[in-house]
């Protein structure tokens, strides 16, 4: 169900038409070829000696039985993998442990052979000499004076945010540095953000609530594990690298910093990407590299799953602490919070972006957020989906449910009188741009789903006998990033048209390029090809993630299209000797408005660009400098049995704010899966260590993700308020989707069973507890 809001008044030809995915066929039948099914003659494969210990000092390596393996060609430690910084501050630039293990799975050797198998007994057979320190699990107690230090050799440099090229043009507003505090050095990164007089609020303030919150970390659970392939030239002087990554140019710069080598002597490859979530800016790129670098070999590393949940990089953990103040009627004047983000063993978590999305939904004249990155010796973070948004409208949903407990308030009434609208006041001063909250919220109050709550509670279906029914909403969004971008597009031989472009098609968004470029030129989508050039030749492209990929490279590829269909019209203008102002472009031909049968076909034009005119090669560039936010509505029934704990959810409806919704199939497509994704992070999911920092979630067995059981009826209703810079009004569409759900879930949890489980996932194990202690 497509809910049009507010809509641009131009009639398109393929904007807003459902438009199947041009990647679908090759992936559907298996034909689509990832990293790992690239063949390379003389190809070696890698595989990581990982540490059994979270905490150890290592004494000695000894790799002699490993070289002895038949079909080993080479055993690396960080000591001889010579790489430009090995005691970098930067994971991607350290990968191999030198001195200390941080965490149980982190890599200190990585064994080259000829076959994986070769390379597995290698692992087996290295020796390493272990000095086990104490552990540092809890974040809570690892901010302590008293806690152990997870780190003891490295300073505790404050990282970049998170998956880094994911955020770098999200405004995470302003923040000061927080006074002086009896910390333990585990703390890497610490912000103080206000707004307004926080006392001023509280005195103000008639109804005040606390409440405190937590999650788990967790895993991206893309299906194509960490992978990469270099390959060295014939001279060593250039490599060409296969990465699974979100970002080619990111990867370039990666692996030249971390072997001194000109960026120049890097080539990054397109290759499909299975999944990525925001797990795959930046790992492992620099090890494969250094790998092929060093054995002048191709080198393939993939991670096996087990190797991907121990040393990737899943969201961090949290722990939120908020206290809200209102008056009676609802008006939210005061808004105090404490969050802690456990980094694992490096840093990086992103504290600055979490106090930011604390902000990020309700008005409210008086802040105080105090947040806090921590490490521990758990394997170090990094971003997934919307990094931090979910775990801040986890806590700020579920207190704002409590808050209207006490108010005695509708929720959606609540959330619809203090949702953030176009002027309030940000954190940093500035004023909010237009977004459409208040509008996805409507929407939710008029859903039958929602108006019919107290008969809806009661309907569940006969095989639920003595289960009780719940109904949960929840809001969120994401403020959107931007990020400059370039395009160029070439009119081929045979009248269709290529679109150049250095962008990793994750989520569709070739196809949408696609229908942008079809629209703009006047021709069907399915004569526009869009290509991915390497490194060498591709025009400037940041990395796929944030939601800003179709937000900002849209605009350069409707640039590039606009200045090829000039070129176009300059060239048909003379073969049909007449004024460009006359001509348009209509199913693949350049025709005289008025006169249909006075017409020169594309390929006509193409012909004659490389005979006696300039070829045509349309060029884009986009720098948008404002965001657009995106916000989502969620409401949910589901049913609890209070004998076992064990939910089960039924309905789930979102609404969400898309700006003009493109190809409305994927768009339903991304909310399907967003959801899917935080049902996952509200009943499934999550690491679990015991006190020794030993992963007790290292496979698929034990770390469980939803089945499609699982999941769900899911409506979807698309509120569409254009964004002024967006291409024909669109705005980014996958964060969105899975930050509400832990929230809205949870409030129904409380709604059917009058209980408040407030650590994610909430088990089966964890609400039976909760219930035999209410």
């Amino acid at each position: 169900m497509t809910q049009a809001v507010e809509q641009t008044s131009t009639q398109n030809l393929h904007v807003g038409k459902r438009t199947r995915r041009q990647d679908a066929p090759d992936k559907l039948t298996g034909r689509t070829r990832f990293t790992g099914d690239i063949s390379h003659s003389n190809l070696l494969h890698a595989r990581l000696a990982l540490s059994p210990y979270a905490h150890a000092k290592i004494n000695s390596i000894d790799i002699s039985a490993a070289l002895e393996v038949p079909g080993v060609v080479a055993v690396y430690t960080g000591e001889t993998l010579e790489l430009t910084n090995p005691t970098s501050s930067s994971r991607t630039q350290s990968p191999l442990a030198i001195g200390e293990v941080c965490w149980s799975g982190h890599p200190v050797a990585a064994v080259v052979a000829e076959t994986e198998a070769a390379a597995e007994d290698g692992v087996a057979l290295v020796d390493v000499d272990y000095e086990p320190l104490p552990v540092a699990i809890d974040p809570e107690e690892a901010i302590k004076p008293s806690s152990p230090l997870a780190r003891t050799q490295n300073s505790n440099q404050a990282g970049e945010i998170a998956g880094g090229d994911a955020h770098a043009a999200v405004d995470t507003g302003s923040v000061e540095e927080e006074e002086e505090e009896a910390l333990s050095e585990n703390v890497c990164n610490k912000v103080h953000m206000k707004l307004g007089d926080i006392e001023a609020g509280w005195r103000e303030a008639e109804v005040v609530i606390e409440h405190t919150v937590r999650t788990r970390p967790v895993h991206q659970s893309y299906m194509e594990p960490q992978s990469i392939l270099v390959a060295p030239s014939v001279s060593g002087h250039q490599m060409v690298v296969w990465p699974s990554s979100q970002g080619m140019l990111g990867v370039r710069s990666d692996i030249s910093k971390a072997l001194d080598v000109p960026e120049r002597q890097v080539r990054v490859e397109s290759v499909p990407i299975g999944g990525a979530f925001g797990g795959k800016f930046g790992l492992i790129e620099p090890l494969g590299a250094a790998l092929a670098y060093r054995t002048r070999k191709p080198v393939r590393l993939v991670f096996t799953r087990q190797e991907d949940l121990m040393a990737g990089n899943p969201a961090p953990q949290a722990v939120i602490s908020l206290k809200l103040g209102a008056k009676r009627d609802g008006t939210l004047v005061a808004f105090q919070g404490k969050a802690i983000l456990d980094s694992g063993a490096y840093a990086g978590a992103g504290a600055g972006l979490l106090g930011y999305l604390l902000t990020t939904t309700y008005r409210c004249p008086n802040y105080d957020l105090r947040c806090y990155e921590v490490l521990t010796n758990k394997v170090s973070v990094g971003a997934y989906r919307a990094p931090g948004a979910p775990q801040a409208a986890y806590a700020m949903e579920t207190a704002v449910d409590k808050l209207c407990a006490e108010l005695g308030m509708d929720l959606l009434e609540f959330r619809k009188l203090n949702a953030l609208r176009e002027g309030d006041l940000m954190i940093d001063h500035r004023n909010w741009p237009r977004l459409g909250l208040v509008e996805c919220i409507e929407e939710l109050q008029k859903h039958p789903l929602w108006v019919n709550r107290a008969e809806e509670k009661q309907n569940l279906p006969a095989e639920l006998e003595g289960w009780k029914g719940g109904i949960g909403v929840a809001i969120g969004g994401w403020p959107g990033g931007t990020e400059p971008a370039a395009a160029a597009c070439r009119l081929e031989s045979d009248g269709t048209l290529s679109v150049v472009l250095g962008t990793v098609d994750l989520t569709g968004s070739d196809t949408t390029m696609a229908m942008i470029a079809a629209e703009g030129l006047g021709l069907s989508v399915d004569n526009v090809n869009v290509v991915h050039d390497s490194t060498d030749t591709m025009p400037y492209s940041g990395g796929t993630g944030g939601s800003k990929t179709v937000y900002s490279m849209g605009p350069a590829v409707l640039a590039a299209v606009r200045d090829a269909r000039q070129q176009i019209l300059s060239i048909a203008s003379n073969m049909l000797e007449a004024a460009e102002g006359d001509l348009e472009i209509e199913d693949g031909k350049v025709v005289v408005r008025g006169v249909p049968n006075k017409n020169v076909s594309l390929k006509e034009v193409a012909k004659m660009s490389t005979r006696r005119y300039e070829p045509v090669y349309g060029r884009g560039r986009a720098g948008n400098t404002s965001t657009s936010p995106m916000y989502s509505a969620h409401l949910v029934k589901l049913a609890v049995d209070p004998d076992t704990g064990e939910v089960k959810v039924l309905d789930y409806v979102a609404v969400q704010d898309v700006g003009r919704a493109l190809n409305p199939a994927e768009i339903e497509g991304q909310m399907h899966g967003g959801i899917t994704q935080g049902l996952g992070w509200a009943l499934f999911e999550g690491y679990e260590y015991d006190e020794n920092g030993q992963l007790l979630t290292p496979t698929l067995m034990d770390y469980a993700l939803p089945h499609s059981f699982d999941v769900p009826h899911i409506s979807t209703i698309m509120v569409e308020i254009p964004a002024p810079l967006g291409p024909y009004g669109a705005k980014g569409i996958g964060e969105p989707p899975v930050v509400p759900v832990a929230g809205a879930v949870v409030n129904a949890i409380a709604d059917a069973v009058g209980v408040n489980v407030l650590t994610i996932p909430v088990t089966p194990e964890r609400l039976f507890t909760a219930l035999n202690e209410a």
